[in-house]
């Protein structure tokens, strides 16, 4: 009785130490997370996306990828923001190691009030990407309850250290945090430049299938490519001269059978240099050579 006596104080403790969250909005409260004197972690909301969503695009799926062309970046832009406050009275947060993290272990989803909730670690696994190409340092899947307003609150772990924020706008059915490394590295490059940088291509993509024939006649990579449904006016891939109905199989080099094999290809720190497409154009091979451009922000002049 001690230890669970014990045990219930503590995650009590946990649960003041972060005291301070601070509410959005009034219908969807987006608490903001305090992690050193001069700013503060804001995390939106978003449509349901992520490894259990049903916005992924798979291959075989048959929808076609009209939406915006792969890209990468750890968090989409414009759903976090880092705040710059003169002077709080209050101490940052301390910041746990999510690479400690293993399943089973307890954690607290706090909100504003505050409010918390109890459960545990339920999965974890590697590295992965949004359906937009956003860069999740790990996956971390919880078995609690995510309350109206504890998305884009702080978990945290029993001694009361931040260990990544919550969101429920990532996946349809399960609930994840972005796991604290991920929440610095944005963090940092958008105190850095005010935003983060986007690769992109600048075209729409939907997977086909290869004739095996065909495969074998051109010394093809995989069994499958990416049809070009969409070319962007004046964008990368435009200016290089990708066409509509050419078929991507390679990019420098490593097939491209799903739009994750290209999004893999396309980190921020590809901005600039230049990758080269192997496509199937009027049934021969065609090499491409595009310069990665950086996404156009909304909004921006």
């Amino acid at each position: 009785m001690e230890a669970l006596l014990s045990l219930s104080n503590d995650l009590a403790g946990a649960v003041e130490a972060r005291r301070p969250i601070h509410r959005g909005r009034a219908r969807a409260p987006a608490p903001a997370v305090h992690r050193d004197p001069l700013a503060r972690r804001h995390r939106g909301h978003r449509r349901p996306h992520g490894p259990d969503g049903g916005r992924h695009h798979r291959r075989g799926r048959g929808r076609p990828a009209r939406g915006p062309p792969p890209s990468s970046a750890a968090i989409p832009a414009r759903t976090s923001r880092v705040l710059r406050v003169a002077d709080l009275d209050t101490a940052p947060a301390a910041l746990g190691d999510d690479g400690a993290l293993r399943v089973g272990h307890m954690v607290l989803a706090l909100g504003y009030g505050p409010r918390a909730s109890w459960g545990v670690i339920s999965a974890l696994g590697p590295r992965w990407r949004t359906w937009r190409g956003a860069e999740i340092d790990r996956l971390v899947r919880l078995d609690l309850v995510l309350y109206p307003g504890f998305s884009g609150g702080p978990l945290v772990d029993a001694a009361g250290r931040v260990v990544g924020l919550n969101t429920s706008g990532l996946a349809r059915e399960s609930r994840l945090a972005l796991p604290v490394t991920t929440v610095a590295r944005v963090t940092d490059e958008l105190l850095r430049k005010g935003h983060v940088a986007r690769a992109y291509l600048g075209i729409g993509m939907q997977p086909v299938r290869l004739p095996e024939p065909l495969r074998a006649a051109l010394g093809l990579p995989g069994d499958g490519g990416l049809i070009v449904v969409m070319v962007e006016p004046d964008g990368p891939a435009a200016r290089a001269g990708l066409l509509l109905g050419d078929v991507l199989v390679a990019l420098d080099g490593a097939p491209t059978g799903d739009l994750e094999d290209v999004q893999a290809q396309l980190g921020a720190e590809r901005i600039g240099t230049t990758v080269t497409a192997l496509v199937l154009r009027a049934g021969a091979r065609t090499e491409v050579r595009i310069t990665v451009g950086e996404r156009p922000r909304r909004g921006a002049s």
